[in-house]
């Protein structure tokens, strides 16, 4: 049934959901990588980002990107 529903998607449609799915992905790796690298105000917070960024696929980058700045030290 998923083969005939990719089938049956306009090519330019496919081309867009391939490049949002890079986009995001992309931004995922952003997100854990920033994370890994920030120094957090509470040494905890920056395992409970990775962890929500590992778990949480499709909020989690965003949330990270919204909340995260608070938390971080300069």
């Amino acid at each position: 049934m998923t083969a005939l529903f990719i089938q049956n998607m306009g090519g330019g449609v496919l081309i867009l959901f391939m490049l949002l799915s890079i986009a995001y992905f992309i931004l995922w790796v952003y997100c854990l990588i920033d994370a890994i690298r920030s120094n957090f105000k509470d040494p905890n917070m920056k395992l409970i980002w990775i962890i929500i960024l590992l778990f949480a696929h499709g909020l989690g980058p965003i949330a990270y990107l919204i909340l995260a700045k608070d938390s971080k030290t300069n």
